[in-house]
């Protein structure tokens, strides 16, 4: 299994002066490890279990873009977009120019969005469950159809109608289907074997190949975060079976390039010799 770095907390003990310096770092910290994934949250405000709306957040893109300034390798991502947060042409351009300059790297990783306070608090509308998903399904498509060349619109929708869906340059590496990738928390092999039947399922109805699409786990457990390699080590023990390709790490620390050399460095080196 490979590893991946989630970062989700800008609370660097030196401040906000200091978080430029610290994400340079980390992203030189996570290729000398040889990590093979980073990525940080989509929100506008902080989560409850990180410290709450009060502690720092960091708009995405804007980080992921300021990323791919300090690495090479790594691909990048939001883990994940809600789909209420940006219009969807709008989404579309942001990723692909995040692909573009990165080399390629990029990858849009989509939901139906489900934190009201920051929506609220920004003013941003926040539709009924039914209807985000139904803005979710139209702005895969609308990304789908900005990446086909040859498909420059219009796009006719329910929630969105676009004249053009012009989008140039256009992406290097974004896959232009649904569903390349999934996501599941670590909570354990049975309960993610679960999940993955689930999926199965899924794809058998949609006719899709199972076996196509890669899947990773988010791993936030404490040994993680307090450096326990072998704590780690038995915790994710058994998710290689299941198919899954990476385990991303997703402490809580606000300096994580120090974390990344001390933990995860080793913590690469661990799981290939799971394989």
């Amino acid at each position: 299994m490979r590893v991946g770095v989630h970062i989700n907390r800008f609370n660097h003990p030196a401040g906000a002066p200091a978080l430029g310096a610290e994400l340079a770092a980390a992203g030189a910290a996570a290729e000398a490890a040889g990590v093979s994934w980073l990525s940080v949250m989509d929100h506008y405000f902080q989560m409850e279990f990180n410290g709450g709306a009060e502690d720092p957040m960091l708009e995405a893109y804007t980080t992921l873009g300021f990323l791919a300034a300090h690495t090479e390798t790594v691909q990048l991502g939001a883990l994940v977009t809600g789909v209420t947060y940006r219009h969807p042409g709008l989404l579309a351009k942001i990723a692909t120019t995040l692909d573009v300059l990165s080399g390629g790297r990029a990858t849009l990783g989509i939901g139906a969005a489900w934190y009201d306070r920051e929506h609220e608090g920004l003013g941003v509308p926040f539709p009924p469950l039914a209807e985000r998903f139904e803005r979710l399904e139209e702005t895969l498509r609308i990304c789908l159809q900005m990446w086909d060349p040859e498909a420059n619109g219009p796009f006719e929708g329910t929630h969105y109608r676009l004249a053009e869906t012009l989008c140039v340059p256009a992406p290097v590496s974004l896959v232009a289907r649904h569903g390349d990738a999934c996501n599941l928390f670590a909570t354990s092999p049975e309960e993610v074997t679960h999940k993955l039947d689930v999926l199965r399922g899924h794809c058998d109805t949609e006719g899709r190949d199972y076996d196509e699409i890669r899947k990773t786990v988010a791993y936030t457990g404490d040994p993680a975060t307090e450096g326990d390699l072998e704590a780690f080590t038995r915790d994710i023990t058994g998710y290689g079976k299941l198919g899954i390709d990476t385990v991303i790490l997703a402490p809580r620390v606000g300096a994580p390039a120090e974390w990344i050399e001390s933990f995860v460095a080793p913590a690469v080196e661990r799981l290939a010799e799971l394989d």
